[in-house]
């Protein structure tokens, strides 16, 4: 009430609407609630060093007990001008021209369970003033946790061995780890392939020029390069170390929320996820063409083939004396069909 007019009346005879009346309220004197939550938001963003866009911020915000919307978060960030480093253009450094052999993509067909089944692999350069230096990193595929990398002015092949041997050494994986990367030279040469060999994993190469059969690891070199590389200036090669050193160890793999992982470190996620009753090896799909699995299941019980004929030998089936790496295992009998391709699992050990 203003004397003897109530806000109602005093609306009706100004000609606005009650909500326009109290919204203008609201821009003179913003609330207490209001106040606390862009105090937070900018608290969060300082944290992580501009590392956070406003989906980030908004999970970080609700693990903190403090449940708020992604529109007001971003609609909050705008107005403050609280904008996260920017990514730049993407440049190729991987050399596949070569003859060495080619492994099969593994990585693909496998559905993981836990950790320490698929480990991928990937190379990129870094800027410095005066030179080019390159990164090599190991990243776990179930948690997305950085599990080795080794920094260097060369990128022969030793580079990504020392990488190899650092996640090696730190996880102690069991046998039969799939280890996925692209076709370059320093994953195909015989010195790699010998540390694999030696540790009893199965090499898994992608298709070629096909980035996205190891997204996880291109996707960390994304983060990596715009939420610590370009964000800062280093002095020299060891001043770079340093900071990679905390990057990796210390915030991507502890503190910094990851999407793929339900806004969730991958150290975090491995605790929560990963527990001794939980099945030790990975699971693999194969599929046959729905022709060919018509023409098997058109049998009689007593085995004979149907009058539409069956090969004797099934085209998806792989010929004996082939390594794992060579060639895709022969699928095994109890595989069931749907409607365009049938598959089944087996466990990888």
């Amino acid at each position: 009430m203003q004397g003897k007019l109530s806000i109602e009346r005093m609306c009706q005879l100004a000609c606005v609407s009650r909500a326009g009346f109290y919204r203008s309220l609201q821009a003179q004197e913003p609330g207490e609630e209001d106040m606390e939550v862009r105090s937070m938001i900018q608290k969060v963003f300082a944290e992580h060093k501009r590392r956070y866009g406003y989906r980030r911020v908004s999970a970080e915000l609700r693990r903190r007990g403090m449940p708020v919307n992604h529109k007001r978060v971003a609609r909050l960030m705008s107005e403050d001008n609280l904008l996260a480093v920017q990514p730049k253009s993407f440049v190729v450094t991987t050399d596949s021209d070569h003859e060495l052999e080619v492994c099969l993509n593994l990585a693909s067909r496998m559905k993981l369970t836990g950790v320490n089944q698929l480990w991928i692999a990937d190379i990129t350069y870094i800027r410095l003033h005066r030179e080019f230096v390159f990164l090599a990193v190991i990243l776990d595929a179930f948690s997305r946790k950085v599990v080795g990398w080794e920094l260097d002015r060369t990128l022969a092949a030793r580079l990504a061995a020392a990488a190899l041997e650092k996640a090696i050494a730190d996880r102690r994986p069991p046998l039969g780890v799939v280890h996925h990367s692209d076709r370059g030279i320093q994953y195909a040469c015989g010195d790699y392939v010998a540390v694999l060999r030696k540790h009893g994993m199965i090499p898994s190469m992608s298709r070629p020029a096909n980035p996205y059969d190891n997204a996880s690891c291109e996707s960390f070199m994304k983060t990596l390069k715009r939420e610590e590389v370009y964000a800062s200036e280093y002095r020299d090669l060891d001043h770079l170390r340093e900071n990679l050193a905390a990057f990796i160890e210390s915030y991507y793999n502890r503190v910094r929320l990851h999407s793929a992982l339900g806004y969730r470190p991958p150290e975090e996620f491995e605790q929560t996820t990963c527990s001794p009753a939980s099945p030790v090896g990975a699971t693999m799909s194969f599929f046959r063409h729905r022709e060919i699995y018509q023409s098997d299941i058109g049998s009689n019980a007593k085995g004979k083939p149907a009058e539409t004929g069956s090969p004797d030998h099934r085209l998806d089936e792989s010929p004996t004396g082939y390594s794992s790496a060579g060639c895709s295992p022969a699928e095994p009998a109890s595989a069931s069909p749907d409607r365009d391709h049938c598959g089944a699992e087996e466990n990888l050990e």
